[in-house]
C-alpha cells in the first residue's frame, strides 16, 4: 500500500519578545500563526476499522494538536524563561495574563522545533510526522522536516 501524506491547518494569536535581539521584535508584540502539520503513514486497509481508507481520522489529528500547541498558545504571551523576561513575566502573570515560559527563544524557528517534539510524542506508532510550517505573517514561516532531523 502507499504511503500518503495528510496535512491539517491550524491557527492561533500568540504574543512573544525576544530577549536581546536588536529589532523591533525585543518588544513585546504577536502574531496570527498558521501551522501546517503534515503526517505520513499508510490508509487503513482493515474494511472492519470504522477508519479504513484513512491515514488518521483529521479529528484525531486535530485532537492532539489542538491539545498540545494551539490550546497551550492561543492568546498566550511567550517568554525564554533563561533570560531577565522572566521578570516580566512574573508581573504580566500576577496581572492575570495567559504568561507560557519555555526553555528557548520564541522564534518561529524554535517554536517549531518544540512543536514537532509535542507532535511526534503524541502520534500513533504507525504515523510519522512529516513535516510542519509556522507562519508569523503572510510572508514569513520556519518549516521543520523529518528527513532533517533524523
Amino acid at each position: 500500500m502507499s504511503k500518503i501524506r495528510i496535512t491539517k491547518q491550524f491557527s492561533f494569536e500568540t504574543g512573544h519578545a525576544l530577549y536581546g535581539y536588536d529589532g523591533k521584535c525585543k518588544n513585546v508584540h504577536g502574531h496570527s500563526y498558521n501551522l501546517h502539520v503534515t503526517v505520513i503513514g499508510t490508509p487503513i486497509a482493515d474494511t472492519s476499522n470504522v477508519k479504513y481508507g484513512m491515514v488518521i481520522d483529521f479529528g484525531d489529528l486535530k485532537k492532539i494538536v489542538k491539545e498540545e500547541i494551539v490550546d497551550v498558545f492561543d492568546h498566550a504571551t511567550v517568554f525564554n524563561k533563561n533570560t531577565p523576561h522572566v521578570e516580566l513575566a512574573k508581573e504580566l502573570a500576577d496581572r492575570d495574563h495567559n504568561v507560557l515560559l519555555v526553555d528557548y527563544q520564541p522564534t518561529s524557528e524554535m517554536m517549531v522545533i518544540d512543536f514537532a517534539e509535542k507532535i511526534k510524542n503524541r502520534l500513533p506508532e504507525n504515523i510519522k510526522l512529516h513535516s510542519l510550517r509556522l507562519s508569523e505573517t503572510a510572508s514569513s514561516y520556519a518549516e521543520w522536516y523529518a528527513s532533517d532531523n533524523a
